[in-house]
């Protein structure tokens, strides 16, 4: 027959409990058959809960047309309130809802105690389908064969494998020579090729001799046999408790042969590095898998896993063929349960010590260590796991109903369509909120592992121990950069044994599937020098930038005490394909005792798809160009750039920079520039040739910054010319002139900030402009002179500049900047002529400015007000001006105190970070249930992509929920919305007070694109001509087509001080 599962539940109101006899009729399609009136045995119908039944019906219904559900109206309180009843049949895969919400009672409402239930069509949801097979488990007929274990088993074809699957030894089965049989449902798994049964108890009386395996699926009589007669015994045969077992019968074409693994793992001799923690491992090779086994049984130490031992374990299953990755990891479980692996080593047994294959690890599997993961998935040597694995970020949401918290172990299974991933328990959070699982918060994972491909669905659930072991789920989200997409779980139900229908693991499908940024892996080496005081605790951060953009800012931080002298610590970052890297910025925020920092060396890797022309092509020359351009493969090749630093980064040593930037070594080095190069030893210069024996390690430095090499330095001659990296070529110099203006009250206090852009040769990255050749910086009509080291960025395109708004009077009216390319002798002009004014014109403390010809800026006596004016509309044209419409969200202790700022990221560049300073509509931001407008403005970004909100968590109370943002750009022509609806505080959701967030794309709006136009109004010489009024302006065209209306003042202010008796004002308005 076919099973249906059918879940009934009760309503949650007062009284809703029966005790009367419940039946169901089930109705097919057409409603021509129906399974006729089954009695629901052994159900509870209390209050809230679900009640979950198996019925077996020989017809296939679903799915179904209707379903009449009714009771008998015996016993005390025989009134029942029906919320609804759910209906799956594995076999097609449907899962249907039946709302009923109704009491089924005499004397409640109409009075029925029968109903005939209608689907409710948009909850019907698609699962796997799956068929109905009976299992035979045959025990041996010998002397304590038995066992009273719970015996687990997992099937696999050549289509795939099963989940793990559960036999409940709960009446008496597994006796000895006894045959029991269950009833499974598995999907659809091609041919069987093995099955894998084990049980988990390992104390000496729950050994088991197991004779045979049989499956028949009751469908079509498919039959499988799986020999064993051995024991799953601690203390018998090789003491496992594990076997795997090839498939016979007449549908197997070739019985696997059972092999034995010989695998060794080598402990690191790094300090701690030994684990007192049960470590597993499974071994994954071309056909399935050996499954997670704990690795107990050392044939070679006594005290496993102590630091620089090599533990060697057998590991019997069906060949794996190739074995292609290594998962090992432990429970964490143990005083010192952190670990640190060097490698594994796998070979065949029986096989040379040639053919085993070695998986380098050489990272901590410890909580507060590196990464925090204690599972690790390894590639053989030669292939980098931190390329080729995706990172899968999880985010568990706890619903906020009291009660929601859970205490118990929570575990996670994703299902992929080339793969599924292990069950993994989620034990080290990445936003580590102290307690996981608390009500109302979100929890960060990350589960790092192959390529599962796209995700069709998960099992999520706990074990249920502890003392609040019950658990209700709100959702699950998980983000996956490399491959471009974010899944969305909503679950919203209790995985609680005494609530609704007591289950504690739920299988849920996903509701949406949002395409986000496509990211790749890069792998991040970084080297401190072995020199005194080398090391550095402060924050760390880095930016790639290649032929096609840049990357954003990388934090280089982990569990790990990072950037000790000497050593070299390795990251997995996520960020922007930037195509081939041409320079890397590195610095750090100078915070923290001991900042300073001597910086070795960079290492980045990253995977790249290259064209390769197999060897077929060459022979095939005489061929057509069609031919030929089938012989090219796409093949994935690793990239690795080398950056030497070697000097330091600190306020107090070298140059006194934090930041510095490099070109990959080697790069630009070209053949025929290489010179004989001389250097100084032992205080007399000396040519390097053949008769000078001793060895040194020397490098060759340049210029000013040469430094003498230490007294006992002799010379080696190796035959080998000494090249320049030819960074000095790309080097350039920038002497930076920023004049402020004259007019009162110009200058200020505050930290002036830099970025400087190129075409196509990216930016400087922002400069804090420090030192001056004034006193005091950034006074009234003064100039000031900054010097500028970086890459050469070619022909300059634009710069932006901004200040903290510190200080006491940090209120700044910039006049220009003008910028002098110390290498090509060229000066480009960037006029301003604004404030950067929290109270002053619109209100932003940050501008971007375009070069001019100089012509602009030269002084002309008749032509001033003229050529200023035409600046003034160039500069606006080439600008985009964006309204940004932050809206706070109506709830209690909703709006924040903190400093709010954004950047807006777009297809070409991004804004920097953007103080949302001066809000046009209220004078106290953020409030609860308030929108708050602000400009920005910037030089060509291209199409907005996201953003990036947050705030600096200062102030009294800092908590701030965001309902959504809304950015208009009269200029694009285009209104995109950008919705949030979540906490941005340190004490809710997920504990993050930055979010970055895309547009909904249904809520965009798009029209016709504004012009900038620029208006002169000139206000009359009579007695009373001026005024303070809102002035506005419409303009109509020829075809009675008009404008909106546009205020000409953006603040009060600015109405006080224009249209003046016999004043002239110009404007640049947008309409």
């Amino acid at each position: 027959g076919i099973v249906y599962n059918v879940a009934v539940v009760t309503g949650d109101i007062r009284g809703a409990g029966t005790n009367s006899k419940i039946h169901v009729i089930l109705h097919g399609s057409k409603g021509l058959k129906n399974s006729g009136k089954i009695f629901l045995e052994g159900g509870e119908f209390e209050r809230a809960r679900t009640d979950l039944f198996n019925v077996e019906i020989a017809a296939l219904l679903s799915p179904l047309s209707r379903v009449t559900i009714g009771h008998d109206n015996c016993g005390v309180s025989s009134g029942w309130f029906c919320e609804k009843v759910v209906v799956y049949c594995p076999f097609t895969g449907i899962e249907q809802t039946f709302p009923c919400g109704k009491w089924l009672d005499e004397d409640e409402g109409d009075g029925l105690i029968e109903r005939e239930l209608y689907e409710m069509v948009s909850l019907r949801q698609r699962r796997l389908k799956k068929s109905p097979w009976s299992l035979w488990i045959w025990t041996s007929d010998i002397k304590n064969a038995g066992t009273d274990a719970t015996i687990f088993f997992q099937i696999y074809g050549d289509k795939g494998k099963s989940d793990e699957m559960k036999l409940d030894n709960n009446s008496d089965n597994f006796e000895t020579g006894q045959t029991d049989k269950f009833m499974i449902e598995l999907p659809d798994l091609g041919t069987f090729y093995k099955l894998r049964i084990w049980h988990e108890k390992r104390n000496p009386f729950a050994g088991w001799h197991l004779n045979k395996v049989t499956l028949l699926k009751t469908l079509t009589k498919e039959k499988y046999l799986f020999n064993c007669g051995r024991w799953l015994d601690i203390n018998e045969d090789d003491n496992e408790i594990v076997r795997e077992l090839p498939a016979e019968g007449s549908l197997v074409t070739e019985v696997m042969p059972v092999i034995k693994y010989r695998v060794t793992v080598c402990t690191g001799t790094v300090s701690g590095s030994g684990t007192d923690a049960n470590v597993f491992v499974c071994l994954i090779g071309d056909q399935g898998d050996t499954g997670d086994r704990v690795l107990y049984n050392c044939i070679n130490t006594v005290n496993k896993f102590e630091k620089g031992n090599a533990d060697e374990f057998f590991i019997e299953a069906v060949t794996l063929k190739q074995v292609r990755r290594v998962r090992i990891g432990h429970d964490g479980k143990g005083g010192s349960s952190g670990w640190y692996l060097a490698k594994v080593i796998v070979r065949e047994e029986g096989q040379p010590e040639s053919e085993a294959v070695e998986f380098p690890c050489y990272r901590w599997l410890d909580k507060n260590e590196d990464d925090g993961q204690i599972v690790r998935e390894l590639v053989p040597a030669g292939e980098s796991p931190m390329l080729k694995n995706v990172s899968y970020h999880i985010s568990v949401k706890t619903g906020d109903i009291p009660g929601a918290s859970s205490d118990s172990k929570v575990f996670i299974k994703l299902y992929g369509e080339k793969a599924d991933s292990s069950k993994e328990t989620l034990l080290v959070s990445d936003n580590d909120l102290g307690n996981y699982f608390e009500r109302g918060r979100v929890d960060e994972f990350t589960l790092d592992t192959m390529d599962i491909g796209k995700i069709n669905r998960i099992l999520i659930g706990h074990d249920n121990v502890g003392l609040r072991s019950g658990w209700f789920l709100a959702s699950v989200q998980i983000t996956v950069p490399v491959q471009g997409r974010q899944y969305m779980f909503p679950c919203n139900r209790w995985l609680d044994k005494d609530e609704a229908d007591g289950r504690v693991e739920v299988e849920v499908y996903p509701s949406e599937i949002v395409p986000i940024e496509k990211l790749i892996n890069y792998e991040v080496s970084v080297v401190t020098g072995d020199v005194r005081a080398a090391g550095t605790n402060a924050k760390v951060f880095m930016q790639i930038y290649g032929e096609t953009g840049k990357t954003e800012l990388i934090i280089l931080e982990n569990r790990s005490n990072n950037f000790e002298r000497g050593a070299t610590d390795i990251f997995k970052r996520e960020a922007a394909d930037v195509g081939n890297i041409y320079k890397i910025r590195i610095g750090h925020d100078g915070k923290g005792i001991g900042d300073g920092w001597f910086l070795e060396s960079v290492t980045l890797k990253r995977l790249a798809m290259k064209t390769k022309e197999s060897d077929k092509k060459k022979k095939k020359k005489k061929k057509s160009d069609e031919e030929e351009e089938e012989e090219t493969k796409v093949e994935e090749v690793m990239d690795v750039y080398t950056f030497v630093a070697h000097r330091w980064l600190a306020k107090d040593e070298g140059d006194k920079e934090l930041v510095v930037e490099l070109v990959p070594d080697g790069e630009s080095a070209l053949e025929g520039k290489y010179q004989r190069e001389c250097v100084c030893v032992c205080g007399y210069s000396s040519c390097m040739k053949d008769d000078n024996h001793t060895v040194v390690l020397c490098r060759t430095i340049y210029g000013p910054s040469a430094i003498p090499l230490p007294r006992a330095c002799s010379v080696a001659y190796t035959g080998v010319w000494l090249i320049s990296s030819g960074e000095e070529e790309d080097k350039n110099t920038y002497e930076v002139h920023v004049l402020t203006g004259n007019v009162w009250g110009a200058g200020t206090d505050a930290n002036v900030f830099l970025s400087i852009y190129g075409v196509g040769r990216g930016d400087t990255g922002e400069r804090q402009l420090k030192r001056s050749n004034n006193l005091n910086k950034f006074e009234k009509g003064q100039v000031d002179v900054f010097t500028i080291k970086a890459i050469d960025l070619g022909e300059l395109k634009k710069l932006r500049i901004r200040h903290d708004n510190s200080g006491a009077s940090p209120s700044w009216f910039l006049e220009r900047v003008e910028i002098v390319d110390l290498k090509e002798s060229t000066t480009y002009y960037f006029p301003c002529q604004r404030w950067l004014a929290v109270e002053e014109d619109d209100g932003q403390i940050v501008r971007e400015l375009v070069p001019v010809d100089e012509a602009f800026v030269k002084k002309d006596s008749e032509n001033d007000g003229q050529s200023l004016a035409t600046l003034g509309l160039e500069q606006k044209a080439k600008s985009t001006t964006y309204t940004v419409k932050v809206k706070t969200g109506d709830k209690k202790n909703a709006g924040t105190d903190a400093n709010v700022f954004i950047t807006l990221y777009g297809s070409k560049d991004d804004t920097g970070i953007v103080s949302l300073k001066a809000s046009k509509i209220n004078k106290n931001k953020f409030e609860r249930g308030k929108v708050d407008e602000f400009t920005v403005e910037s030089v060509d970004i291209g199409d907005l992509k996201k953003i990036k909100i947050g705030h600096d968590n200062k102030g009294n109370s800092t908590g701030w929920f965001l309902e959504w943002v809304e950015i208009d750009a009269p200029s694009l022509g285009q209104c995109l919305k950008f919705p949030c609806g979540r906490w941005l505080d340190k004490s809710e959701d997920d504990g993050a007070i930055e979010r970055t967030i895309f547009p909904a794309k249904l809520q965009t709006r798009e029209y016709i694109p504004f012009v900038p136009y620029e208006i002169t109004v000139y206000t009359s010489d009579i007695f009373g001509a001026g005024t303070d009024a809102d002035v506005f302006i419409v303009l109509y065209g020829s075809d009675g087509i008009c404008t909106q209306q546009k205020s000409l003042c953006l603040n009060k202010r600015e109405q006080r001080m224009y249209f003046e008796r016999n004043s002239v004002n110009q404007f640049i308005v947008e309409v």
